[in-house]
């Protein structure tokens, strides 16, 4: 999936796997991560309206304030003049994962499984690598030794070519070789 339509305190956002944007506040805790409601996902085909088999995963990165916004009002001729001013309260989010969730939808009795349709991971790939996502991803390397985190780098550019993955395994790798 290369772009969803996500809904974040009554506004909707267009985002891509890996970006920054800037939200009404959110009421987490820096570093939390929560799901959006998802309105369109599209990019590889055709565009899905409200899909239920797919889940955009994002994380609090900071609390933030808007720029100063200076309100004046004046009437003329009667010496009224009140100036007051605003800053909106923000929330920096990032996007993790734009995916497959838990909540899959039913296959057809004609449709491939997805296990059919996958390639086959590579030797020394951990099992169930394909459906890990980005998140799962970062946590699981640290524990892996240095064939398994070069095979799944091997395998991620080879099919998945996520940007957030391999650089998650490329730092798993150099604190291992460090």
């Amino acid at each position: 999936m290369s772009y969803a339509i996500i809904n974040v305190g009554g506004k909707q956002y267009r985002v891509r796997e890996g970006e920054r944007l800037l939200v009404d506040r959110v009421a987490l805790e820096d570093g939390a991560t929560f799901t959006p409601p998802v309105l369109l996902v599209g990019g590889d085909g055709e565009p899905k309206i409200a899909p239920s088999d797919v889940v955009v995963t994002a994380k609090v990165v900071a609390q933030a304030k808007g720029p100063k916004i200076r309100i004046g009002k004046y009437k003329q001729r009667t010496g009224y003049k009140r100036h007051t001013g605003f800053r909106a309260s923000l929330t920096q989010i990032q996007i993790e994962s734009i995916g497959a969730g838990k909540g899959r939808a039913k296959q057809t009795a004609g449709a491939a499984k997805p296990e059919e349709r996958r390639a086959k991971p590579a030797t020394g790939v951990p099992a169930g690598y394909d459906d890990m996502t980005v998140a799962h991803v970062k946590e699981a390397a640290s524990n892996w030794d240095a064939a398994t985190l070069a095979a799944a780098l091997d395998h991620e550019r080879a099919h998945g070519n996520r940007k957030g993955a391999i650089a998650a395994l490329e730092s798993a790798i150099s604190e291992v070789s460090s």
